[in-house]
């Protein structure tokens, strides 16, 4: 990817926090059910060739490795294998459908930050049957741009239909995202919405629709 498009993104980005932390107030405290060093040894289980999972383990321990991948800028093809083929991923910055699009949403930070991860989170299910239902993840993401951290406090939404992610919404500071629904001027609703549409399409332009990256060759 040339230097522009990488300032692009990043001007992109950049100011598109900038708004969104000005218009709201992260909450003042947080309680974690999971360490960096906890995430580390979850994210390993997926850097292996395969995942092996006993029926008794919890839904979100299929899932939550390779959501860990992703904000971590570690993402490998298999990891999107969690999405059904017409799922859809929104933030305050895009509003993403298909997994082609995801692909290029969640490849864009490391084009954007020098670094990216979930540090702490707790996991909460609520299952109408053992492979469908939601799974919420209390966490904070930090990112690293221009040299200087940036903590985010978030809530990601998973509904899962049969064992596969349909929906992942990402609300920063735990508020809902801005729409024609949940704001009093749905004009302004229907103006967020199409402004993330517009950010995921640059974005997906961008990270060649979807492309995924070329492996890294061994040196052995």
């Amino acid at each position: 990817m040339g230097t522009a498009t990488s300032h692009a993104l990043a001007a992109l980005f950049s100011f598109s926090y900038l708004f969104f932390s000005l218009l709201s107030h992260p909450p003042t405290t947080l309680h974690f059910g999971c360490k960096e060093a906890e995430i580390d040894q979850m994210r390993e289980v997926c850097t292996k060739e395969t995942c092996d999972y006993i029926s008794r383990k919890r839904l979100s321990d299929e899932i939550i490795p390779h959501i860990l991948n992703l904000y971590a800028s570690k993402a490998t093809p298999q990891d999107f294998e969690i999405y059904a083929p017409n799922a859809s991923f929104e933030d305050p910055l895009m509003c993403a459908h298909g997994v082609k699009q995801i692909k290029s949403a969640f490849y864009s930070l490391s084009k954007v930050f020098g670094e990216s991860k979930i540090v702490d989170y707790s996991v909460t299910e609520n299952l109408t049957s053992p492979r469908n239902g939601e799974i919420l993840i209390d966490n904070k993401q930090q990112y690293k741009f221009l040299g200087r951290n940036i903590d985010v406090i978030s809530l990601i939404k998973l509904n899962v239909v049969e064992g596969k992610v349909v929906r992942h919404e990402d609300w920063w500071n735990k508020k809902p995202l801005w729409n024609r629904e949940t704001v009093n001027l749905p004009l302004v609703g229907r103006f967020m919405e199409t402004t993330r549409r517009g950010s995921m399409l640059a974005t997906h332009a961008m990270m060649g629709f979807g492309k995924d990256p070329n492996p890294v060759k061994s040196l052995d």
